[in-house]
This record gives C-alpha cells, structure tokens and sequence, in this order.
C-alpha cells in the first residue's frame, strides 16, 4: 500500500486528502519509483481548485514532479535502473500523480538527476529551471548585456531565471510586490529591484537602463500590468508570457507593439509537445557545476500537505516550497 494525495471535489486546500492505495507493477515503457520528495507547484493549485483546462476525473491524483529511487521497470525501458537516484520532470498528467510515496510513472519524463542534489533539491529543480530555461533562451533569445525583466522574481521560477540571466552574463532586474523581498532578491543575483507599489513599473524599468527600456521582459503575472510593461520595452524588444496569476484582463498593447516592433511569445512548459533534452542538458551541466542551485523556501511533511498549499496560495514563500514523503 502507497500513502497518495487525492480530491474527490474541487475546491481550497481543505479537500486534499491522504489515502492508501494499491500501487500496480509498471507496465510497457513505465517506472515505478519510490518518491522520497515532490514539489509543489501553482499549476497544482489551480487544478484542485478546479481552474485548470485541463478537467479533473475525480477523485483525482496530483502532483507533477517528484525525486526519489526506481523500485522497479517495466519492458522495453533503457537507460534507467533500478536503485537510479531519479527525478520525474513536470507535465500535467493527473492519471500519473506523483504525490504519493509510491507512483507508476511514463519513463520518457525521467531522468537520473545530478548526483550533487539531495532528493529535496532534485524535487525543487525542474518546474523553475526548464520553465526559466524556455523563457530565457528558447523564446526570449537572451543575450550577453542585455536587461531582462523577471516578474514574480520570489517565486521558484523568477529566481531560476535570475541565476540563467547571470549566467547567460545578462542583466537580471527582479520585480516583487513585497518590499522585504528585495534584499533577498538581491542576495539572489539580481542586479536591481524594482518594488511594484512603490514605483510605477515602467518609469522605473526606463530608469535603469538609462532611457533605452529592457531588450527582454518574462512575466507570469499578465493583466493590466502588461501595458506598462510593454511601453518600457526596447526597440525590437522581446516579451514573454509563462503564466497568468493576475485575474484581470489582458490587454493587447498595440501601441507599443507598433511603435517599438517589439515580439510577444507565449512559453508553455509541456514535455509532451515541446522537446526537452537540450534544455535538460544544459540544467545538468549547470548544476554539475556549480552555476545553478534551487532555492528552497520550507520543506513539509506529508501529513501536513493542507498546509503547505495553504503557504504556497499565500505568496509569502521565497522559491521553492517541498514535500517530503515518509520513509516505507
């Protein structure tokens, strides 16, 4: 018997529930893997609430991401074996919940994690970092000396992106709505910090690159903010959107559009349509190195998981928030 985290309703947090469950033998081209850690994501919270397009068959498993070691493989899996250090990348496919301390998974989403990770930090590692990857350097096109915008910087994948915009030798400037957050932004690698509040976003994005506006803006966020944005934007300038977290509507700017030929992309983590190897590659390599590290903001236990999504819809976190399985 596995111990899972299943919802028989949508609703808050308050309808996760721990239950146990047989956990069948993998079959063709699946792993079964004993999880030790998972990460919590946005996208888990707004698919219990019952938000997300994709629709839940209730009751429903959760979770997208998981560290832990292979128990067992099924026919015709290579690469992979058991006792493998292991880590699940993230893709929305509820039948294959990896909040349990027991999941059968596809093998094509896993993959042997850098052996200089604990299980908490592969569990924090993927969501960000292929997120911030895709936006960064698949569509933002990043270049040395370039001002990169990274809104909701506190978030996992803002401080994913502000360690790939110094690598990258770019010039990372964090936006957060919370003034507290900003020496952490800063001790993070953020070259400046812009408090949303304080000042008018683009006034001060125009500020900071003396005039010229930033060659390239990542936002999660969306809304009306996306004017502002825009108009402090550079010539030819780039912008992409990963996410939607404000619940107002988005305009379309067409006069920046226009008047500075700038590009809007969307950037969708999908392991399923998009290939990841490169990116994936690079992570490892990057981690290996030293270059990149998750930022883990709390680790919970499992028996406290109504919690820690209540923590994770309260935005106080500062990166990743983790949940820790029970030993068998």
């Amino acid at each position: 018997m596995a111990q899972v985290i299943r919802f028989h309703e949508t609703g808050g947090p308050e309808v996760l529930q721990i239950e146990r469950i047989d956990v069948r033998p993998p079959h063709q081209g699946e792993v079964r893997i004993r999880v030790e850690a998972v990460g919590l994501n946005r996208s888990d919270s707004i698919y219990y609430h019952g938000q997300h397009p994709v629709i839940p068959c209730l009751p429903s498993l959760l979770g997208q991401e998981a560290a832990g070691r292979i128990e067992s493989i099924g026919v015709g899996v290579t690469g992979l074996a058991v006792g493998d250090a292991a880590s699940v990348i993230p893709r929305m496919a509820p039948e294959f919940g990896t909040m349990g301390s027991l999941i059968v998974v596809p093998a094509r989403y896993v993959i042997r994690h850098p052996e200089n990770l604990s299980m908490i930090e592969a569990a924090a590692l993927w969501a960000p970092f292929l997120t911030a990857h895709g936006c960064l350097f698949g569509a933002g096109n990043v270049k040395r000396g370039e001002h990169v915008v990274i809104t909701a910087a506190s978030s996992s994948v803002g401080l994913a992106a502000i360690q790939f915009a110094n690598l990258a030798g770019a010039i990372p400037i964090a936006v957060t709505r919370n003034r507290s957050k900003a020496d952490q932004l800063r001790t993070a690698g953020a070259r400046h910090v812009i408090v949303a509040g304080e000042e008018e976003i683009g006034t001060a994005i125009r500020r900071l690159t003396n005039g010229k506006g930033a060659e390239l803006v990542i936002d999660a966020v969306a809304g009306a903010g996306i004017n502002d944005l825009a108009a402090a934007i550079a010539f030819q300038g780039r912008y992409v959107l990963y996410g939607i977290l404000s619940r107002e509507p988005t305009p379309l700017p067409v006069a920046a559009l226009f008047a500075n030929h700038l590009t809007i992309r969307t950037s969708v983590l999908d392991p399923s349509i998009i290939d990841l190897s490169g990116a994936i590659a690079d992570i490892v390599k990057a981690v290996e190195e030293g270059g990149i590290r998750p930022n883990i903001d709390k680790v919970f236990e499992l028996a406290d998981i109504v919690d820690s999504f209540r923590y994770l819809e309260s935005n106080e976190q500062f990166g990743k928030i983790v949940l820790k399985m029970p030993a068998p």
